[in-house]
Formats: C-alpha cells, sequence, structure tokens
C-alpha cells in the first residue's frame, strides 16, 4: 500500500528541503512534490522528517556481573521507537571457546521474533583463539562485519594486546573493522583493590577508580596498534576530552581511526553518582561519567567531526540488580538506560541551541553510522530505493521524562523531570508505523535481521580531522 508523508521539511545529512515523502510498501519511492496520488496520507506540516536514527551502540539481554540487563529486544525496542530508532546494532558476546557462531546463533534466537524496529549485530571477541580468529570471515559472510573487543574487565572480557593486534590483522583480511573499549584493565583493576581495601565502596568510586587517564592511555595505545596493523579502528564510548584528543592527533595523521561518543557523556557527569542510595548506582558505566568540564569539547569533537557518531550503550540494570553492588561498587552492573531520549535531548541541547544544524544531528545519528557499518543506502538516508525508515519530529511536541512516559523495562528513568519542547511524533520502520502519538502500534517481530556490508573505507574519504 501506497504511503505519502505531506508538507513536512526533509532533512538529510547534506540537504533540509520541504518535500513530501512517497513510499511504496516498505520502501521510499519518491521525495519532492507528489502530487495526487491513491495513497494513506501522514501530515507532518509545522514537523521534521528525518532518516530512522541509528543506534550502534546497544546491549540487549546482555548477560553481565551475575545478572541480565532488563530490556530485551521486545521492551528495548519500543524504547527505540518512542526515540525515532529504527535500526539498533547490539553486542552480541562470545560465550564460550572454540569460535563465534554459536554465539551468534544465542543472539539471532533471542532477537527474532522480538524486535519491534531491525536490528544487526556486532560481535564481542572475549575468549580469542585460533577458531574464533577463524570464524571472523563467517561473521561477515553472514552479515557480521563488525567485532568488538574489551582492553578493560580484566578476567571477565579483556583480551591482552598480542590478541588484539591479532584481531586487527584478521579484520583487515575479512573485510571487517574493529570496535574498542578503550580503558586500562590493568590499572583500573589495581585502582579498585586499593580503593576497596581502604573502605571506599560507594558508586562515586566507580569513577574514581576509572580515571580519564585510563582511557585516554588505552585509546592511544589501541590507535597505535591498529596503525601499526593497517587497520581502521573504531573507538566506542569516548568520554572525555584527552581520549578525543587521542583520536583528533591521529586521524590528523592519516589513522583510519573513528570514534563515537554517547548521550550520557553530554547530559551527565560524576556528580550524578554522588546522589544518595539507590540513585546514584543507577549512573554507573563505563568508561563513568566525567567532569562537566569535558562537555564543552566532546560538543565541539561532534560538530567538527573529530568523532564521527553519537549513540546511547543502553544497557539498563533496575534498582534490585543494582543492589548487587551495595556493599561494593566494582559489583554494581555497568549500563543506563538512554535509548529513548537520543533525539528529543540533541535537538533541544544541540539544534535548538546552534550548536549543530538539523543535517549534522542527522549524520552523528544515523547517517555516518549507516555508512560506517555497512548498512547506507539502505538506511539512514531519506531517498527513492532507501528503505521507509523515517522519524517525524515535531519541534512543538513536549515532552517530559518520566516513568510514565518511558518504554524501557528498567523502572525508572535517569532524566526523569527534564522536559525538552519537541519530541517524535511518529515512528516509520520499513513504512510501518510503529510509534504513534506515545503509542506502540506493532507486534513484536516487525523488526528483522539486516544483513549488513563490509567496512568500505571509500565511505569515509580522507580521514585528516
Amino acid at each position: 500500500m501506497l504511503k505519502v508523508i505531506r508538507g513536512g521539511t526533509v532533512v538529510t545529512a547534506s540537504d533540509t528541503i520541504k518535500a513530501d515523502v512517497l513510499i511504496d510498501g516498505e520502501q521510499i519511492a519518491a521525495v519532492g512534490a507528489i502530487g495526487a496520488v491513491d495513497a494513506e496520507t501522514i501530515d507532518a506540516a509545522g514537523c521534521f522528517v528525518l532518516p530512522g536514527l541509528i543506534d550502534n551502540h546497544t546491549h540487549m539481554s546482555m548477560p553481565f556481573g551475575g545478572t541480565t540487563s532488563a530490556d530485551d529486544y521486545d521492551t528495548g525496542t519500543q524504547a527505540a521507537a518512542a526515540g525515532g530508532v529504527t535500526c539498533i546494532v547490539d553486542f552480541g558476546l562470545q560465550m564460550e571457546p572454540n569460535g563465534l557462531q554459536s554465539s551468534l546463533e544465542q543472539w539471532l534466537g533471542r532477537a527474532e521474533g522480538t524486535a519491534h524496529v531491525d536490528y544487526g549485530f556486532h560481535m564481542a571477541i572475549t575468549k580469542a583463539d585460533d577458531q574464533t580468529f577463524k570464524d571472523m570471515q563467517a561473521m561477515v559472510d553472514q552479515g557480521v562485519s563488525s567485532f568488538k573487543v574489551f582492553l578493560a574487565y580484566k578476567d571477565a572480557l579483556m583480551v591482552t594486546d598480542d590478541l588484539f593486534v591479532t584481531a586487527l590483522e584478521r579484520s583487515v583480511e575479512v573485510g571487517g573493522i574493529v570496535q574498542v573499549h578503550a580503558e586500562n584493565g590493568w590499572v583500573i583493576d589495581h585502582l579498585v583493590r586499593r580503593a576497596l581495601g581502604e573502605g571506599n565502596t560507594a558508586p562515586i568510586y566507580h569513577a574514581l577508580t576509572r580515571p580519564e587517564s585510563v582511557e585516554a592511555e588505552a585509546t592511544s595505545r589501541a590507535i597505535r596498534l591498529a596503525e601499526m596493523a593497517g587497520a581502521p579502528v573504531y573507538i566506542v564510548h569516548v568520554s572525555c576530552e584527552a581520549s578525543a584528543r587521542e583520536i583528533i592527533a591521529a586521524r590528523a595523521r592519516g589513522v583510519h581511526v573513528f570514534g563515537e561518543t554517547c548521550i550520557q557523556y553530554l547530559f551527565l557527569d560524576i556528580n550524578d553518582l554522588k546522589r544518595p542510595a539507590p540513585e546514584g548506582a543507577r549512573y554507573v558505566c563505563s568508561p563513568p561519567l566525567r567532569d562537566a568540564s569535558n562537555q564543552d569539547f566532546m560538543w565541539d569533537a561532534l560538530s567538527f567531526g573529530h568523532l564521527q557518531s553519537i549513540s546511547t550503550d543502553h544497557c539498563p540494570f533496575n534498582d534490585e540488580q543494582k543492589a548487587l553492588g551495595k556493599d561494593d561498587f566494582s559489583k554494581i552492573p555497568n549500563g543506563l538506560s538512554a535509548i529513548q531520549h537520543r533525539l528529543a535531548l540533541m535537538w533541544e541541547h544541540g539544534v535548538k541551541t546552534g550548536r549543530m544544524s538539523p543535517s549534522k544531528l542527522v549524520d552523528v545519528t544515523s547517517t555516518a553510522i549507516a555508512k560506517q557499518f555497512g548498512m547506507h543506502p539502505q538506511k539512514g538516508t531519506i531517498a527513492p530505493g532507501a528503505d521507509a525508515d523515517l522519524v517525524i519530529f515535531d519541534p512543538n511536541r513536549e515532552h517530559r521524562f518520566s516513568l510514565e512516559t518511558a518504554f524501557s523495562n528498567v523502572g525508572y528513568d535517569i532524566f526523569d523531570g527534564q522536559r525538552t519542547s519537541g519530541s517524535a511524533r511518529q515512528t516509520l520502520s520499513r513504512g510501518t508505523v510503529v510509534f504513534d502519538n506515545g503509542a506502540i502500534l506493532t507486534k513484536p517481530g516487525h523488526g528483522r535481521f539486516v544483513k549488513r556490508g563490509p567496512f568500505n573505507a571509500a565511505l569515509h574519504g580522507d580521514t585528516k580531522a
């Protein structure tokens, strides 16, 4: 069935124009002045029509610290759609040695038939061995073309530098890209043991034992090793100026390094960890929240292209789960619930304040991510032939963050009480309205697995900042 979105302002990463959008089934058929047509009409007068956002950093149904993240692919993708997100790229963790295939099948099984928006996977390499590296080719062949390594979480997820380099070298051979959680796990382990030995157990010590310097050091090391291996590398959840500067310096000398930040590093800060129980524990994530003095620099890094995207690292844990660390901050499950909030917050504090244009917002939340992770031009743009993944953003639809308006299963909202003057009014995934004025209209299973292409350096041009 045909649909036509009329009267809105269409925003892509390169243009902002008054135009209609014609949808034929699951794809965009035309963009421009659409004449009389027998189609369902969606009135977007006074609104902006954006490509559906892509959240390339989420953790649904993820085992961590003796528990599992509170959102599955049903509740998590409902929250995504309510925030204008039409595709996620979730992280599958390697759960056992001797390869990646069985772990991918586990994650595919969790998502199939449950998601409301489309989804893909990165594969995290945690138990690197010969079969694991061999399986990297099979992952790319199946549309999982990005891999993650952790330089933190000693004795759990962390890989050693030699295995990291092997993953980098292998990624070049198979056409993938390696993502890095860049914190120095050895130093963190030392600082945590010392803090606990001194009786310091409160959530604030999560941040104090993971200082900016251990992130900056690991970021520098990851980049230098990737440079040596001749491999592209992507630094996830960059939290502070010191780490961003390592990326800027490397890009200036021509290294194929890319970086993302997350909304929590723009809108929250280290003082949130000092809140009284149980609130302080809600803000424990890794890397931790930083001093607010970093935030202006992080905004500029996004606006000037030094960091290429902004995601959420959505990994929610409820108060009962967070209480696992009530007497030991190192046992608090790491993660925040943020997938629903990115568009409204970035528009309110980015576009409305003049920090970035609407097109820049589209780029860092959708287009650049689609290019980086092998989904462009199927996703991340508004053009004939692309998936009809669209969000109608109403700049006058006020939104108040609260438990009543949140779709996540976490049981609280870390932005509770804050307001934005605009928010997503409708979200369409492959031409189907998933979210409409506060309600989810689809049943679990509308979302499909997205087979992503290999990393394509040609889409990124000269890496010099």
